[in-house]
């Protein structure tokens, strides 16, 4: 039996744990006051979990972090610029979504703390990027008649609160505007920084991250407020969950009521990036750290690697897995570095990885050539009371990118249309600028190659026509046929119902995933090119032609398309508030649409149909998310095993799943990539016998009594058998196994991909899923030294 508690020892560990913990502040404040001429960076330090003995010793976490900090720095000398008191060495100490801390080290430091026991890694600065009104009709969001539209069936997302991270928002704007909208959940614990003017029932939450950055980036000095003159957050922002706005126009065009994908949800903006600077790891580390913890219920990231570094010292993937631990959805950009392959970004399986698509939305402004053939362009600037009159065809006279202003002169150009390729030193905002300077009465804009048939229009300084390159072939081959070409601009304005919508743009990243290649990626395609959303001001060189069109533009991009898919995940989770962030995932990939308007599937950018590694599973459709009848579910504890899979050590996975209790792979069953619970399938038919097994569990979120059969589509290159055939359920929730057998049917085949789909069929839902065959890897082996473990 122990001994009764000695008061006088209580006491004294009392004065000795206070006395320790005073000494690891003295050390901190004595490391920043005394002269060193080591070069400063910032370090992302990973650490064990603590000891029992350190978490008696130390009331919360950042003192344990400040201790093991000091513990080093105290040995080292320093300087911080000219102003020893400047900082604090420990920039960020991390609660929730990794195990350890940011600070300004040497690397003498660095090399100290790799001796310490409790160490692990240190991992350099790194900068991310941003990935960068018709939309709600075109998804159905709104459906009138009997059917009606998801938003009839969520109330718009009401109560859910998405959390945005990007570059600022602009106070005040219409699309924020809180009339109508209840307050926000009791569970809500964030803040907004903003005055009561414009922290509103929309705009809940709004602040500031840039410890990091401010010692990185010149300029970003301690701003108070999350205000940004660029348009980016702004923009995701209310296309994820912004206001009615009627009467929303950009330059006059898409004229209509504004609106986000969730209308009645609240936004929570956390400024981790500024303009023409970057995003920094460590301050996105903390805004996701703090947005776990204040109840945000859907996080929205336009933003990421274009690397696709490791799940373990990732911020996305760090802060994603434990958000989906807390129940939280997260959708991420996908980037825009395509058309190559293996380009996509924010891989991590937890994460609903998005690609761009054009919309069947069209700003038309056509080209009549003196041959009488009419040719379709874009353009935002579309005139009022413009005269179409047939005009001289000229060209640039010096490499055809109207980038010389020296050859752009008023006897070559004045009152005729010149034709321009892109891709010179000029923009075509530029361009137009140096043209109308000139004299010029219009332009024509030759898109380049690379982009296909996407067209992004931009509000130009005179009449211009942008065309799709092979659209500008035709124009040069008639300007060659003729001694005078003519030509003449037709303005259509806002043309909606291109049937040959949605097509992938070019610039959005492919896949396969470099870091689980097991797992097709991206996941899905939302609406990216085109986008008319809220901004402080437009890009553009001519006058908005009403108040209104000074609050709206038109951008694209991997980033314009993720916040549809929060939005969407937003009223999907109001629908069914007890679903998994993985569930509503599911939903969304298995009910996607592989066909465009007309029937045909969707198409690359240039024409040719959209691999499953260009398009996910396809275009996404709200409205049969809304329910999917099948769900492929997964919880955060079910990656682990994956992880492990994966050949992460254990600290690596320990700092993935943090603050759950550590883990050893060697003490649990290994799950292949080919078997985590996803709603697409990847097998790699690379070796003998040439046949693979991949097993699923699907969930009845449907009706009660529901029998599913299942339809495989495969090409003759590949034979899939499933068993069972028939999935027979009792109940809601009652979960069923089944395995898929891919095999080749053709073991000549040394290279190459057959894709295909299995579907779930029943009177009411069809749940399907991408089916994706490789006959080699894509990569030799997914994993790296830093996975060995040892």
């Amino acid at each position: 039996m122990d001994d009764p508690p000695n008061p006088m020892r209580i006491a004294a560990l009392v004065s000795l744990r206070a006395a320790v913990f005073f000494l690891a502040l003295l050390l901190v404040s004595t490391a920043v006051a005394h002269n060193d001429h080591g070069l400063h960076k910032n370090y992302l330090i990973i650490v064990r979990t603590p000891y029992e003995y350190d978490r008696s010793m130390f009331k919360d976490v950042s003192d344990w972090h400040a201790s093991l900090l000091a513990s080093v720095c105290d040995m080292a000398e320093e300087e911080l610029n000219k102003d020893p008191a400047a900082m604090a060495r420990l920039i960020y100490s991390y609660r929730h979504v990794v195990n350890g801390f940011s600070a300004r080290l040497t690397v003498d430091e660095v090399r100290e703390m790799a001796g310490m026991d409790w160490f692990v890694k240190a991992i350099p600065e790194k900068t991310y990027r941003l990935m960068t009104t018709h939309t709600p009709q075109m998804l159905g969001l709104n459906g009138k008649g009997s059917r009606g539209g998801l938003w009839n069936k969520s109330n718009m997302g009401e109560g859910i609160i998405i959390g945005v991270l990007d570059d600022g928002i602009s106070p005040g704007h219409p699309s924020f505007d809180g009339t109508g909208v209840p307050p926000p959940p009791a569970k809500w614990k964030g803040r907004c920084d903003f005055n009561s003017s414009v922290c509103n029932n929309k705009l809940i939450g709004a602040r500031s991250f840039y410890e990091s950055a401010k010692w990185k980036f010149q300029g970003v000095d301690d701003p108070v407020l999350p205000v940004s003159t660029g348009s980016h957050g702004t923009h995701t922002s209310s296309t994820a969950a912004g206001a009615f706005v009627p009467g929303a126009n950009v330059m006059g065009n898409g004229l209509g009521t504004a609106a986000g994908m969730a209308p009645r949800a609240h936004i929570a903006l956390y400024q981790v990036c500024f303009e023409d600077k970057g995003c920094d790891r460590d301050d996105i580390l903390a805004a996701l750290d703090d947005a776990v913890d204040e109840g945000v219920d859907v996080l929205s990231l336009s933003l990421g690697d274009d690397e696709a570094g490791d799940f373990a010292y990732d911020p996305i993937a760090l802060g994603g897995y434990t958000a989906i631990m807390k129940g939280i959805f997260i959708s991420a950009a996908g980037g825009n570095m395509g058309p190559d392959p293996a380009t996509v970004a924010n891989e991590a399986p937890w994460l609903l990885t998005v690609a761009a698509a054009t919309t069947d939305r069209r700003f038309v402004a056509s080209v009549r050539l003196g041959n009488g053939v009419e040719l379709d362009g874009e353009s935002l600037f579309q005139p009022q009371g413009f005269l179409s009159l047939p005009r001289p065809l000229v060209r640039d006279l010096s490499d055809g990118t109207c980038s010389d202003e020296k050859v752009l002169t008023p006897e070559h150009v004045g009152g005729k249309i010149v034709v321009c390729d892109a891709g010179g030193n000029l923009t075509s905002l530029e361009m137009g600028a140096a043209l109308r300077e000139a004299g010029a009465a219009g332009m024509v804009v030759i898109t380049i190659v690379e982009f296909g048939s996407v067209i992004q229009p931009k509000a130009h300084a005179l009449p211009a026509s942008q065309v799709t390159y092979s659209t500008g072939q035709k124009i040069r081959a008639y300007m060659n046929s003729t001694d005078m070409p003519t030509g003449e601009l037709i303005f259509k304005g806002t043309v909606l119902g291109n049937r040959d919508s949605p097509v992938v743009a070019a610039f959005s990243s492919r896949g396969p995933s470099k870091q689980n290649q097991g797992i097709l990626k991206p996941d899905i395609t939302g609406p990216g090119v085109n986008i008319i959303a809220g901004v402080p001001k437009p890009a553009g060189l001519m006058t908005p032609p009403n108040p209104l069109a000074a609050k709206f533009d038109v951008l694209s991009g991997t980033s314009m398309a993720t916040p549809h898919l929060s939005g969407v995940a937003a009223v999907l989770k109001k629908a069914h508030p007890t679903w998994t962030p993985a569930a509503i995932k599911s939903a969304i990939i298995t009910t996607a649409d592989p066909k465009d308007r007309s029937g045909k599937p969707i198409a690359a950018h240039d024409g040719s149909p959209a691999s499953l590694l260009t398009l996910g599973a396809g275009f996404v459709d709200p409205m049969k998310a809304m329910n999917p009848g099948l769900v492929y579910n997964l919880t955060a504890l079910d990656y682990i095993p994956y992880l492990c899979g994966l050949r992460y050590s254990d600290h690596e996975i320990n700092s993935i799943i943090h603050p759950l209790p550590p883990v050893a792979c060697a003490q649990m069953a290994v799950v292949e990539q080919k078997d985590l619970n996803y709603p697409s399938i990847t097998a790699f038919l690379d070796q003998e016998p040439y046949v693979v097994n991949v097993t699923r569990v699907v969930t009845n979120v449907g009706r009660a009594v529901s029998v599913y059969v299942s339809k495989v589509e495969v090409p003759s290159t590949v034979s899939v058998t499933v068993d069972p055939e028939m999935l027979v359920f009792r109940k809601v929730n009652e979960a069923k196994r089944f395995t898929v057998t891919i095999r080749s049917t053709d073991t000549s085949i040394q290279e190459g991909i057959a894709e295909g789909q299995l579907a779930w069929v029943s009177p009411k839902n069809v749940v399907r899923s991408p089916i994706l065959v490789s006959f080699k890897k894509f990569v030799k082996d997914n994993s790296t030294t830093a996975h060995l473990r040892h």
